[in-house]
């Protein structure tokens, strides 16, 4: 009898699994088709077959599930599934979801009058960017004339550089507008104080190697760095001593710049090191050599935005400015002009031919490259989570009754963000075309990259002149895969 129940279970557990992913399947899609099975709705298109095969599949059918539900269940995916040493079931999923993303971007085209703008641009960005033979064919040459023509050349592939037109704000500024924060940043962000309002934010700017501890000391990592940015050169230039020469200077400016740097534990004892001021007030506050007035105003102007003397902007970690501002008024412009423009190099680098590639190989061995992923969680987690933690404060001893009240109005005023926005999931793509618009690309991998990085410097700066959304999905996209 007991044989019989058990295997009339393993086939209820089966069909309520299957049902219920087409349930939730069906749920997400507003245009899938629903057929009737007795009084229930059951969808029966690809999307909830496909899932259905998946969770059939990675049952254990040979294991009892009144015995071991979570074998019986899971078996056969763990089995078929087993995580390599440096992999985790993670990996996985994002291996099948990057499956997933390809098999999107490569499928043909359907002549459908109504097939997304947006879709078509994404499938000719992607196209551009496995087109390995078009990418080998058009080389360099795209970046070389931009930094010849519109950046004032790479003193490193000459001995003789011409330094006669050299200014330091004008080229970080023509960089800004593809999105660089090299030896100063600015910005827009969100304003502590007031959060339906953007404000401007200036602070140092990016280093090559991340951290200012990095600098700190000779390593494998800073030896690896130098021969990157050595071999890099070589690649364009013959002249090995002029080049070994300014791979030194370069990297002993950087150095510098990481002493002006806070580490991040002087950060975290110092977290709120920023000083609070207008545009109007700047000039006054920030004694330096560098116009940080004129450099904030014309950034902003490239994007169609008009600073107000009235428009808030906060400094951070004004002493770092100051010292940058004064290591950079004693450095040459070769020196100056070979360190912007190998940083902007490097970060290009793994867009260009793969004989630019494999020379970063050293760099991250040494580094030992890793990706961070943000932290995610489904809705009835997150509610539970906020509940029990209203749970807790209401049972607390130690807070007054406003307090509680204030900690509870902001626990409910969470905003929770799972999955993908809900204008995905719908059958109006006006929206998805508004936000993507701009974002028409050819089959230059070069110049749609450089096109992106313009296109996401300008909507930051027009930020600023916008309402906060707190509904906004600007930073957590969809293709985000974590526990």
């Amino acid at each position: 009898m007991s044989r019989i129940c058990s295997k009339r279970f393993r086939i209820a557990v089966v069909i309520v699994i299957v049902v219920g992913i087409c349930v939730v399947i069906s749920s997400m899609k507003n245009n899938i088709t629903i057929e009737k099975f007795g009084n229930n709705k059951i969808c029966a298109t690809p999307y909830c077959a496909e899932a259905a095969k998946y969770l059939i599949e990675s049952i254990d059918e040979t294991v009892d599930p009144c015995e071991d539900f979570y074998q019986f269940a899971c078996g056969t995916w763990i089995k078929n599934n087993r995580t390599l040493d440096d992999s985790t079931t993670l990996d996985l999923l994002r291996r099948q979801l990057d499956d997933d993303i390809v098999d999107i971007l490569t499928s043909s085209s359907t002549n459908d009058t109504n097939e997304p703008k947006a879709l078509i641009n994404a499938r000719n960005l992607y196209r551009s960017c496995i087109n390995e033979q078009h990418i080998e064919d058009e080389g360099i040459n795209p970046i070389l004339l931009l930094i010849t023509n519109e950046l004032g050349g790479w003193p490193i592939m000459q001995s003789s550089w011409d330094d006669s037109t050299f200014n330091l704000s004008n080229l970080l500024l023509k960089l800004r507008q593809y999105g660089y924060n090299i030896i100063f940043g600015i910005g827009t962000s969100i304003d502590d104080m007031n959060w339906a309002k953007y404000v401007l934010t200036i602070g140092r700017g990016d280093l090559g190697l991340g951290k200012p501890e990095y600098y700190m000391s000779e390593s494998k990592l800073t030896m690896a760095y130098r021969r990157y940015m050595f071999d890099l050169a070589s690649i364009l230039s013959s002249d090995t001593l002029t080049i070994e020469q300014d791979v030194n200077d370069v990297y002993k400016l950087e150095k510098e710049l990481a002493k002006c740097y806070r580490t991040t534990g002087e950060q975290q004892q110092r977290p709120n090191a920023t000083i609070r001021t207008t545009v109007g007030q700047l000039r006054q506050l920030l004694h330096a050599s560098f116009d940080f007035t004129n450099y904030l105003t014309s950034a902003y102007a490239s994007a169609g935005v008009t600073l107000m003397d009235s428009d808030i902007v906060i400094v951070e970690d004004i002493d770092s400015l100051y010292c940058v501002s004064s290591i950079i008024e004693q450095v040459s412009p070769r020196i100056l002009q070979n360190y912007v423009i190998s940083r902007f190099m490097m970060d290009l680098n793994h867009k260009l031919p793969k004989q630019f590639q494999n020379i970063k190989e050293n760099l991250n061995h040494a580094v030992g490259v890793t990706t961070t992923e943000r932290a995610r969680a489904v809705f009835e987690m997150v509610a539970n989570i906020i509940k029990a933690f209203i749970k807790m404060l209401e049972n607390s001893s130690w807070m007054d009754s406003m307090s509680k009240t204030k900690a509870i109005e902001k626990a409910l005023a969470i905003d929770v963000q799972i999955g993908y926005p809900d204008y995905l999931a719908s059958d109006n793509v006006t929206q998805l075309e508004i936000q993507y618009a701009d974002y028409v690309f050819d089959s230059s991998i070069i110049n749609n990259i450089l096109k992106i990085l313009q296109i996401k410097a300008k909507e930051e700066f027009q930020l600023l002149r916008k309402h906060v959304d707190r509904k906004a999905w600007d930073y957590l996209p969809p293709t985000t895969v974590n526990a």
